[in-house]
């Protein structure tokens, strides 16, 4: 079943329209091209679970992080675990490519990163900074930055070479999963807070100063920004499940959308663009237009198939 945890990253959109989606102790891939459904991996004799799932930007390797702190690379044409990356000590619930390195994020408060082309035991950085687990964690589309967020409610932005983070944001009152890069505006960070923040602030991490705030009056589990235009999407909690998509910087609500039963933990963006998958612990995937030109505030038709063939 698709966990209902916060801290987790269990559904990711590859750039070949392939969605994958750790349910339990397996991963499951669906292409958005003919709706066909295979089973990639089952860790049950393993005794462990899937915690995050992310694509590499070519969308031919996914990485899948594990409840015992592992982090399996598989190449999906050849349905083949090419490595097993060790040196986490509890569950990994953040991953993050930037070409041939991974970052991976940890409730053992640690981020390591990795080129998975020469996997060594040892990582090769090593990034101590959040003092509770990780649970957000991005590249910059310049590939420069990497921006980690945490349950300790911080905020860092580490660059690519350095050990120890360059910024530190600490203005959220509950613990950080939700972060998005604009592809629009260089340095342009947005960053979403928990139960007990629920705020979306903007931060110019180019001279390090906070920008707009906006409470959304919900737990923050996600955002992701448009390809194509300055608007961003947010997905929420506690208490409204809701689905809100902001004109920046205005920060206009343009679109809010409502359907799931439960707190929208997953969330994903089409190749184009142009739509979004959400996940939530109502154990059911959906699939929104929500930055077509055709707008929709309505989910289109496709919303459980997934789980329906699945099961």
């Amino acid at each position: 079943e698709l966990q209902d945890d916060f801290y987790l990253n269990l559904v990711d959109w590859s750039s070949q329209n392939v969605l994958s989606v750790g349910l339990g102790a397996c991963v499951y891939l669906w292409s958005a091209c003919n709706s066909q459904v295979t089973r990639l991996c089952d860790l049950t004799n393993d005794n462990d679970t899937v915690t995050s799932v992310s694509w590499a930007e070519r969308g031919n390797l996914v990485a899948v992080g594990t409840n015992r702190g592992y982090v399996q690379i598989w190449d999906v044409s050849a349905n083949k675990k090419l490595n097993v990356l060790e040196g986490h000590s509890a569950r990994v619930g953040a991953l993050a490519w930037n070409g041939d390195l991974l970052s991976s994020g940890s409730r053992d408060r640690h981020i390591f990163q990795r080129d998975i082309r020469t996997p060594s035991q040892v990582p090769e950085r090593h990034l101590v900074g959040h003092r509770q687990e990780v649970c957000g964690l991005k590249w910059s589309p310049d590939n420069q930055y990497l921006a980690s967020g945490g349950n300790d409610n911080k905020l860092f932005v580490w660059n690519v070479s350095s050990q120890s983070p360059m910024q530190t944001y600490t203005d959220h009152l509950a613990a950080v999963k939700a972060i998005a890069w604009s592809p629009h505006h260089h340095g342009l960070l947005a960053s979403g807070g928990g139960t007990a923040d629920r705020c979306i602030r903007f931060w110019n991490t180019l001279t390090g100063q906070a920008m707009q705030s906006i409470d959304t009056t919900s737990q923050v589990c996600n955002l992701a920004w448009s390809k194509h235009s300055s608007e961003l999407v947010s997905t929420h909690g506690y208490s409204q499940n809701q689905i809100l998509v902001w004109k920046y910087p205005s920060l206009v609500q343009v679109a809010k959308l409502t359907g799931h039963s439960s707190r929208v933990l997953y969330l994903a963006i089409s190749p184009d663009g142009e739509a979004i998958v959400t996940g939530a612990g109502d154990e059911t995937l959906r699939f929104w237009n929500v930055f077509s030109k055709a707008r929709s505030q309505k989910e289109s038709k496709s919303a459980l198939s997934l789980f329906t063939s699945i099961r």
